[in-house]
């Protein structure tokens, strides 16, 4: 089935209401959790959600948490999320980073005992609106193995990357593994298998079963280059934010178990080097120059695409998550035909 944005948006806020979530958390939840869906990253949206909902119901999910800073300087910061959503943690870590961009060039801020936030182009999003360019880099529980081994220790460590421009949405956001772990755990879901040269099993052997995949290890991608990337994000998003790192990662799949990966969240002010407006002029420059050619992209354009199919059409849900929602707002005392218009 198809549900239009406002469905979902009214969905989350329903669930997460009942299960007492502030109006201010469940809003920030919500929207992120759209923009995913809208992107067509329907593996950190909706998809998502009965992982949050177990998190909130075992106590690894605490909403109403209070933030504390734990270090704070012109243009960096290190925060302790106290385990909220981190959708909303990164949220605020955003906010601070901008704040702290536009004082100083440049803000830094390091995340540790925070949750799942969602997809991670939302928040640089947050600062391509504010003229900034926004960095986010994650590490995640262990899913990829170094090149040579097969027992995963590496994370998907996602990098998003957004870049203010005077005409284009100029972003990337994408796992430094062949796939995001969320893509496997949606292929399950679906009962769908995985392409080739994205996964081994436990053994090693290349898989295009989910399920194997999922006891095995993902592959990184681009071979070397992608465990090299993946190799530093675990540390700059472990060690040097005081979260964990490696093996001793937890909590970002498996919400019945403390979560216990680190962020790093930048924002960073191009008028601080050049001119605000020659800045955007010459990315739209090089736009052009990339896009003389016919039929080619940039990143960016997809999301662009998917969006405006997604608020067309409406927002597709494959069998099993509907009947995983069913079960949540059953559970909840949720009327969703109401909310579903059904």
């Amino acid at each position: 089935m198809n549900i239009t944005p406002e469905q979902e948006l009214s969905l989350i806020m329903e669930m997460l209401t009942k299960l007492d979530v502030s109006n201010e958390e469940a809003s920030i939840v919500a929207e992120v959790t759209l923009d995913a869906d809208l992107k067509g990253f329907s593996s950190h949206g909706l998809g998502r959600f009965p992982q949050y909902v177990k998190g909130l119901e075992v106590g690894t999910i605490k909403p109403k948490s209070e933030i504390t800073v734990e270090k704070d300087s012109i243009a960096t910061a290190l925060i302790n999320g106290n385990h909220g959503f981190g959708h909303v943690v990164t949220y605020r870590a955003m906010e601070m980073a901008i704040e702290k961009a536009k004082k100083a060039g440049i803000g830094m801020v390091g995340i540790h005992n925070s949750n799942h936030f969602g997809v991670a182009g939302y928040y640089t999003d947050m600062a391509i609106m504010e003229d900034l360019i926004g960095i986010v880099i994650a590490n995640t529980e262990p899913a990829v193995a170094p090149i040579g081994g097969k027992e995963p220790i590496l994370g998907t460590n996602p990098l998003a990357i957004g870049i203010p421009s005077q005409s284009h949405y100029v972003s990337v956001d994408m796992a430094t593994s062949a796939s995001a772990r969320g893509k496997l755990l949606e292929a399950k879901r679906r009962g769908e298998m995985i392409p080739e040269n994205v996964a081994l099993d436990a053994n090693g052997r290349p898989t295009i079963d989910p399920c194997e995949a999922l006891k095995g290890s993902i592959l990184p991608f681009g071979a070397h280059k992608g465990y090299a990337l993946a190799f530093m994000i675990e540390i700059m998003a472990g060690p040097l934010v005081n979260a964990s790192f490696g093996k001793a990662v937890t909590g970002t799949a498996n919400p019945e178990v403390t979560c216990t990966k680190g962020d790093l969240i930048a924002a960073i002010d191009p008028s601080q080097f050049v001119d605000m407006e020659d800045f955007k002029n010459d990315v739209d420059e090089f736009i052009a120059e990339v896009k003389a050619t016919p039929n080619v992209f940039i990143p960016g354009d997809m999301e662009v695409r998917n969006v405006k199919r997604h608020q067309e059409e409406g927002i597709p849900l494959d069998d099993n998550l509907v009947k995983q929602l069913r079960e949540i707002t059953s559970e909840l005392e949720i009327d969703v035909a109401d909310i579903l218009g059904e």
